[in-house]
């Protein structure tokens, strides 16, 4: 027997029919919707590489089940950008060298953009820490990642644009 749910992904509507109960967003994005951005890590929370924003929050898609998501709106790294103009927080990311491998950088990305919507990254280092310590860097990118959360909340607010 089908599930129903209806989600916008990045402002389109979908309309969807799920066999199984138990899948998850993060597979349901990656699977049915074709959208590779959002990475599978850990698939246990811990490594944040899957983070998007639901309706508005930062999310760990791995940990959320899509049946449980009928009227959502999703973000992920794909809905981020306008068209080819980046949004400042990849921007940003690109000038400060906030990634290496690039694995983590979708979620670390998702992650700051939910950060700094929820005015909680603002222009201290150590805030900036604390509020992405739920996503992981193996390659240890975390100075340009921090510098890119603080020049792109600048960004945003309307301050300095270099």
């Amino acid at each position: 027997m089908p599930y129903s749910v209806r989600l916008t992904v990045n402002g389109m509507p979908h309309d969807l029919a799920l066999d199984d109960p138990r899948v998850t967003l993060l597979d349901l994005l990656r699977e049915r919707l074709a959208l590779p951005g959002t990475k599978k890590g850990c698939d246990r929370g811990q490594c944040g590489a899957c983070t998007v924003l639901l309706d508005g929050r930062r999310t760990n898609a791995c940990l959320v089940l899509a049946v449980t998501l009928d009227g959502a709106a999703v973000t992920t790294i794909e809905g981020l950008a306008s068209g080819e103009e980046l949004h400042p927080i990849q921007a940003a990311f690109l000038e400060h060298d906030g990634l290496q491998c690039g694995y983590c950088t979708p979620g670390q990305i998702m992650s700051a953009a939910g950060l700094i919507s929820e005015g909680h990254a603002g222009d201290d280092l150590d805030r900036i820490r604390e509020g992405m310590s739920g996503n992981l860097c193996r390659c240890a990118a975390y100075h340009g990642i921090t510098r890119a959360v603080q020049d792109a909340t600048r960004r945003m607010a309307g301050g300095d644009d270099a």
